[in-house]
């Protein structure tokens, strides 16, 4: 079924039918923790193959990732994965970003990293780096780097210079910031898994007096002014349901990275309509389209 095309019924060496389908597993953006010149979330690992192959009768466990939040422990994005017989694929969950000289987390794509800082003493931090993506490492490359944050040192009489650097995304890596401009998320990629040619996994904007842009696919744009006598700001933008994007960069907030989504497709004459946890059932051709937005199964 290469490409979206006809399915045929195989054979594994047992002698068992095998059913062939395509699948995109989508991870949960990464959150972040909410602060002056603060980084974008990254997005959720993004895996997809076309002409898979398991064992008909078998029983895959679907999970669903959440995204991160602006809370911890909770701020990266959740794993979301399919399980069952010898058909294991897992997306990891987007990594989350940091504020103020704080590098951002590792993940399916990383975070943005915090802007520079001056303490009141004097001492400097320099900028946090953006966190490093396809961790755990795929191939392809489940996802990309985070971007650094700006060089310019937050201090009272420079509050809103620094800014965060922008998530990563599926398709590309997050920005650098440059000052007073938060970085760009990166963007994701484009599937036509449903039938449908839709982006998913974009990094999220990093914070700055000029807000980053949200990568294609699902992602928050940052909050604009993220620095304040008080190292406060705006509040960025939380990353969209099941598309893996993740969250903008904010000074204050309750902001997330969106949640991910798993999408499997399968020739009409060999789905069997077993399923669990409510799944989006739709037609496209020959084929059906069974999307997961909260964990399940399905029997193949």
């Amino acid at each position: 079924m290469a490409g979206f095309g006809y399915q045929v019924l195989g054979f594994g060496s047992g002698g068992e039918a095998q059913i062939e389908f395509d699948y995109l597993i989508v991870g949960g953006g990464g959150g972040l923790q909410t602060g002056p010149a603060c980084g974008g979330g990254g997005a959720g690992g993004y895996r997809t193959a076309t002409g898979e192959k398991t064992a008909k009768g078998t029983q895959l466990t679907v999970t669903v990732g959440s995204g991160g939040t602006s809370s911890a422990p909770n701020r990266a994005g959740q794993n979301s994965s399919a399980i069952g017989g010898a058909f294991t694929i897992t997306s990891a969950g987007g990594g989350n970003a940091h504020p103020l000289a704080s590098s951002g987390v590792a993940g399916g794509s990383g975070g943005g990293g915090g802007g520079a800082y001056q303490f009141n003493s004097g001492t400097q931090s320099p900028a946090g780096e953006g966190g490093a993506g396809n961790t755990p490492s795929t191939t392809p490359s489940q996802g990309n780097d985070g971007g650094d944050g700006s060089p310019s040192f937050f201090t009272q009489s420079n509050p809103t210079g620094p800014a965060g650097g922008g998530g990563g995304g599926a398709g590309q890596g997050g920005t650098t910031a440059p000052d007073h401009v938060g970085g760009g998320g990166g963007q994701g990629t484009q599937s036509s898994i449903t039938g449908t040619a839709t982006y998913y996994a974009g990094g999220g904007g990093g914070a700055g007096t000029t807000r980053g842009a949200a990568g294609q696919g699902g992602a928050g744009q940052g909050a604009p002014n993220s620095g304040g006598t008080q190292g406060q700001g705006g509040i960025g933008e939380s990353g969209q349901a099941n598309t893996g994007g993740g969250a903008g960069g904010s000074g204050d907030g309750t902001q997330s990275g969106g949640s991910g989504v798993v999408i499997l497709r399968i020739a009409s004459t060999d789905y069997t309509g077993t399923t669990t946890g409510s799944p989006t059932v739709t037609t496209d051709g020959d084929y059906k389209v069974v999307k997961f937005t909260g964990s399940g199964s399905i029997e193949m």
